[in-house]
């Protein structure tokens, strides 16, 4: 795959070629080698390849470090016969715009895709004898869209956090053209519910692992999500069984079934509070603690947006902040002390579903306005 002739053009024909790198999480390496190859041909940027993630660098010395961060990886392609958000992608005309449908269109091939043209356009800029008012990291990094521990950027961060400095990071997620400040928290537990196994036709010897979970699940079902307003944005929370497994045959009662619980929590909480939340949840539902297992846990984000240059990119790109449902690796950042925000193109309601889009206006209007920012300001 060679996309280096496209980063001198239209930045939605650039996305269609990197949707078109099939890159599912633990598949990212032929699209990292892509990234790597493109900018090993722009001047004034230095690389560093760590596993399937590039990270190049402006050395100009100047006063600030601003970082833009967005993930390579996609979650797996939709199963629903007649799905658009696959791969390949493909282009439909919808009101007068140009749809671009495919897997990461929106989460965030899209917003990849930005990170390579602003990379051209500095370089570009550089050549030509032009200074840049802050120098400018970005990332692209692998295993976002899995289980915390497999974190490209967070394996960075914990082999080489030097290459990570900056004064301020945004990161090209999803949030259709507008600011996103902070991010919701996650975390993830196993439930076990035990039985006893015995043939399905003699039902009456055993115990149904799977019918027990009805308790359960319906005390999710009857939860009731809180909306928690954190620095004037309103965080909306969600505690929700994602996935079940059970039964070893057709002809077997089964004897455990698995119970895999996500909770999305509010920034006003630590990853702590949030697991005892979800035990509280769990104990009434008659589950105990021998029960239950995390998983995977990250923290949120709180918004930051007071902090100046927060503003001044609030400023530069204009709209009105919203709050990030999900979880992005601005926590990351935040964690270490460095300001973040989500700015990319796509409608992140659109992210993961069968027909995920984005329109070509958007990844235009996107890089215009961070091209204003990074360049005209």
């Amino acid at each position: 795959m060679d996309i280096r002739a496209l980063l001198s053009g239209d930045v939605a024909a650039l996305t269609e070629a990197i949707i078109g790198c099939e890159s599912v999480s633990g598949n990212e390496k032929t699209l990292a080698d892509a990234v790597e190859a493109a900018l090993q041909d722009l001047p004034g940027l230095s690389l560093h390849r760590d596993g399937d993630t590039v990270i190049a660098r402006t050395e100009t010395s100047a006063a600030q470090r601003i970082i833009l961060a967005g993930h390579l990886d996609t979650v797996p392609l939709p199963s629903t016969p007649g799905s658009r958000g696959t791969v390949p992608p493909r282009w439909e005309q919808a009101e007068g715009a140009e749809v671009l449908y495919g897997r990461g269109a929106t989460d965030m091939k899209g917003g990849v895709a930005v990170q390579l043209k602003l990379a051209e356009d500095v370089a570009t800029h550089l050549s030509a004898g032009g200074s840049l008012d802050r120098d400018i990291t970005w990332v692209f990094y692998d295993h976002e869209e899995v289980e915390a521990s497999k974190s490209g950027l967070g394996r960075v961060l914990s082999k080489v956090p030097e290459l990570l400095d900056g004064d301020f990071a945004v990161l090209l997620e999803p949030t259709h053209g507008v600011v996103e400040g902070g991010c919701n928290g996650t975390c993830r537990f196993e439930v076990t519910i035990p039985g006893v196994a015995a043939h399905s036709g003699r039902a009456w010897m055993g115990e149904n692992a799977i019918h027990g979970t009805a308790g359960l699940l319906r005390v999710l079902s009857d939860y009731t999500p809180k909306t928690i307003t954190v620095e004037g944005l309103d965080y909306r929370e969600g505690l929700n069984a994602v996935r079940i497994r059970g039964g070893v045959a057709g002809n077997v009662i089964p004897d455990s079934t698995v119970v895999e619980i996500n909770y999305r929590f509010a920034p006003d909480k630590t990853v702590e509070q949030a697991h005892a939340h979800v035990r509280e949840v769990l104990a009434e539902a008659g589950i105990s603690e021998d029960q239950q297992r995390v998983t995977d846990s990250s923290a949120a984000a709180r918004p930051g947006l007071e902090h100046p240059a927060a503003q001044a990119f609030i400023d530069a790109v204009g709209g009105v902040p919203m709050p990030k449902y999900g979880w992005t690796d601005v926590a990351r950042f935040s964690a270490r002390g460095v300001p973040a925000v989500n700015f990319g193109p796509g409608d992140p309601l659109l992210a993961h579903s069968d027909d995920e889009h984005v329109t070509a206006q958007a990844l235009r209007d996107c890089h215009t306005a961070l091209h204003r920012w990074l360049l005209d300001g």
